[in-house]
């Protein structure tokens, strides 16, 4: 039985292989079949009709692996000294910061009083603050990216804010 298949299907094979016909028609139209007409030519075919694209491949570009250590930036507090008294009635005081090495372009400092961040982030050494109520405060600064990343930050400063009473001295007892 397999053999009557096989021999079936190498006949119908070779019968694939047919001539080609070409002809035009009186409108002009060009029609191809496998069965001669007036006015019909024979056309050769090539073993191969199928067509064959070459694949460009992306050659590999040589990419030198950027092995740059990350920069390591150091911030102080310069100004109130460590467990210094500031007296203001009003809160304010200034805090001044230095960096080494200095940062480059889009990175940012912040303020922080007592882990809250008092304003916007700032390109300027020096912080001015209002507003801070009296008693112990821990004063840290922070290098950061436009994107949020902190890149370096002080150690935390401790100082004491005293501000008058608004009760006045006390009366002296009789």
């Amino acid at each position: 039985m397999r053999l009557i298949i096989l021999i079936s299907l190498l006949l119908l094979s070779v019968q694939s292989v047919a001539t080609v016909y070409r002809w035009v028609d009186e409108n002009g139209k060009v029609h191809y079949s496998d069965e001669p007409k007036n006015n019909a030519e024979a056309i050769e075919l090539n073993g191969n009709t199928q067509n064959n694209m070459t694949i460009n491949t992306p050659t590999k570009i040589n990419e030198t692996p950027t092995t740059e250590a990350p920069i390591n930036y150091t911030i102080s507090i310069t100004s109130p000294q460590e467990e210094a008294t500031i007296r203001d009635n009003n809160g304010a005081f200034s805090v001044s910061v230095s960096v080494n090495p200095l940062l480059p372009r889009g990175v940012l400092m912040t303020l922080a009083v007592d882990g809250i961040i008092t304003g916007p982030a700032q390109v300027s050494n020096t912080f001015q603050l209002t507003g801070i109520n009296r008693g112990e405060h821990s004063l840290v600064v922070n290098a950061v990216t436009q994107s949020g990343k902190v890149l370096a930050s002080s150690s935390p400063r401790k100082i004491f804010l005293h501000q008058a009473s608004v009760f006045g001295p006390a009366k002296k007892s009789k």
